[in-house]
């Protein structure tokens, strides 16, 4: 069996079971399947249509009755879009559909990456539609094509200015405005050209990453240009070797400049990665169908090898851009550092910036998806701007870091106007309490969580909460997977846990000092200090931590 065709058997279990749900779902009173996300309603309709028209997708329901309420939703959603060409709001639609369809506000969100996607299911599935369906599609790419919501200079190099390129490309060659295609083509390249020069100012940043690769494959599929469609496969080579680097059996490693919910404590905007890797399996709860069940750009075999094979450890050391325009010396660029391995991977970003709605998530262990029933991240932060109950993202500021390898070490030096609570979140799995920290057996990993002051933990059914007062505090975390254990003389946790609490940190803290000294389990001696001057050092075996050895690639 073939890797494509295991690419596209992949692609249909997303289909069926989207379509399956979209079927099964009431309509709302409004005639719409939901009422938060505009796009969902296409999203859902979309795979509900394909499943009721293509015999090779198992659907278990009347498929007449499922096109008709696909069509239904569809016109409908074709009917919110602004089509007063004097309007400031032309060719858009409403982001979320309250207080009713017709009186929600519109929103330039959902065409950037809709409309594109748009193009391709008609070009897809026209032949299948009613006459009606087929006139409302046309009329909407005339306005989407006349709103010219796309043409924007490239000044930031972000996940919308990547929307805008693709859709320059895609609605020059269906216009055949060939002054529009050959702008997409100038915008294209110059965006290649400088993410490979100085990489991804949204680093890792979800949900934005799948709206580059959605955009650059849907173009890819529709161009025509040969040399076109050339520069797209390089961009998606490039995108997906991104990806490559920070995978983890499903989840995403390292450093995030962005987080929704349902990326942190637990990777679940997994779909595009079931399609490309497939190495887990597609879970029940999918938070953001989009389009992986229609658009997939199969990675190269090397690409896919960086992914799936974890046998031999590896450091990844990056230089990302901090900010669009700026030249390359130091304080223009952030160090990311990720160590990888089989069964984990710890690391983060150097330097805090409070990135989109103050969203960075700054570091972690991640475990693979399957390694655990819960979460598959373990972090601790202390919270900052946007914070809320529950809600375990929004970092704040009062953090130094060192990561070396299997260890991280965090000091957290919080004001005194500040709240001076700190909190982690832990997979679940066997863990152990002592005085000085946590350990634990998470899948196939040992974790030590050494902690500075002393510290509550709540058990929750696929989580550990654990929060942790004093406004100055540390936290010293080290993994090893079972083999490397064993290797130790270590068989169980008992043990583990033994071994480890015998090498506690070294806090010393004062108002205008800290000192964190930690011996890892290979003897090394890692030092995080920080001197009245606010100095950041960080020592490994006395040697300086350098950052310049860091490189875009």
């Amino acid at each position: 069996m073939t890797h494509v065709t295991n690419l596209q058997q992949r692609q249909v279990e997303i289909i069926t079971k989207i379509a399956a749900k979209a079927y099964q779902q009431p309509l709302l009173n409004s005639g719409f399947l939901f009422q938060q996300d505009v796009r969902d309603n296409f999203y859902y309709a979309s795979y509900l249509f394909a499943a009721s028209q293509d015999q090779t997708i198992p659907f278990e329901g009347d498929r007449e009755q499922a096109k008709s309420k696909a069509e239904g939703v569809l016109l409908l959603l074709l009917e919110l879009q602004d089509q007063q060409p004097e309007s400031a709001t032309y060719g858009h639609w409403p982001l979320n559909l309250f207080p009713s369809p017709k009186e929600a506000s519109k929103n330039t969100l959902p065409v950037e990456l809709m409309g594109s996607l748009m193009v391709i299911f008609y070009q897809r599935y026209a032949h299948e539609m009613s006459s009606s369906l087929r006139s409302s599609f046309d009329t909407t790419f005339n306005h989407i094509y006349q709103s010219n919501f796309y043409r924007k200079p490239l000044t930031a190099y972000n996940h919308h200015e990547a929307k805008y390129t693709a859709a320059k490309l895609i609605f020059g060659q269906l216009y055949e405005d060939k002054a529009l295609l050959e702008d997409g083509f100038q915008s294209l390249r110059s965006t290649l050209e400088r993410i490979k020069a100085v990489g991804m100012v949204e680093y890792s940043a979800l949900p934005w990453f799948w709206h580059w690769v959605q955009a650059f494959t849907c173009a890819w599929e529709l161009m025509k240009d040969e040399a076109i469609q050339t520069t797209l496969a390089e961009m998606l080579d490039y995108l997906w070797n991104v990806r490559a680097t920070y995978y983890l059996g499903g989840a995403w490693a390292g450093a995030h400049s962005r987080i929704w919910p349902h990326d942190m404590p637990k990777d679940t905007n997994v779909l595009h990665d079931y399609v490309q890797f497939g190495d887990f399996s597609l879970p029940d709860h999918m938070p953001r169908t989009e389009y992986a069940g229609f658009l997939t750009y199969e990675a190269s075999e090397a690409i896919k090898a960086k992914a799936l094979n974890r046998l031999v450890p590896t450091e990844v050391t990056r230089q990302v851009p901090k900010q669009v325009g700026q030249g390359l010396h130091e304080d223009d660029v952030l160090h990311s550092y990720l160590y990888l391995t089989e069964s984990f991977a710890v690391g983060g970003m150097y330097e805090r910036i409070a990135e989109f709605d103050n969203e960075q998530h700054r570091w972690d262990v991640c475990l693979p998806l399957s390694a655990t029933p819960g979460i598959n991240h373990a972090y601790f932060f202390h919270p900052g701007n946007k914070f809320g109950e529950g809600d375990l993202r929004h970092q704040s500021e009062y953090v130094e870091v060192l990561f070396h390898r299997n260890v991280i070490m965090a000091s957290y030096q919080i004001p005194e106007d500040q709240s001076n609570q700190i909190i982690g979140c832990l997979p679940v799995g066997e863990w152990v309490e002592e005085t000085s920290g946590l350990f634990g057996l998470c899948g196939q990993v040992y974790m030590a969580v050494h902690m500075d002051q002393p510290f509550q933990r709540e058990v929750g059914q696929d989580r550990n909460v654990v929060t942790s007062k004093g406004n100055k505090n540390a936290i010293v975390i080290e993994c090893m997977d079972k083999l490397t254990a064993q290797a130790k003389g270590i068989v169980n946790l008992q043990q583990f846990a033994s071994r480890m609490n015998t090498k506690q940190p070294d806090y010393q803290t004062s108002k205008e000092a800290f000192n964190l000294t930690y011996t890892n389990m290979s003897e090394e001696i890692l030092v995080l200090r920080c001197g009245p001057d606010r100095e950041i050092t960080r020592l490994v075996n006395d040697q300086p931590v350098d950052l310049t050895t860091y490189t875009v690639a």
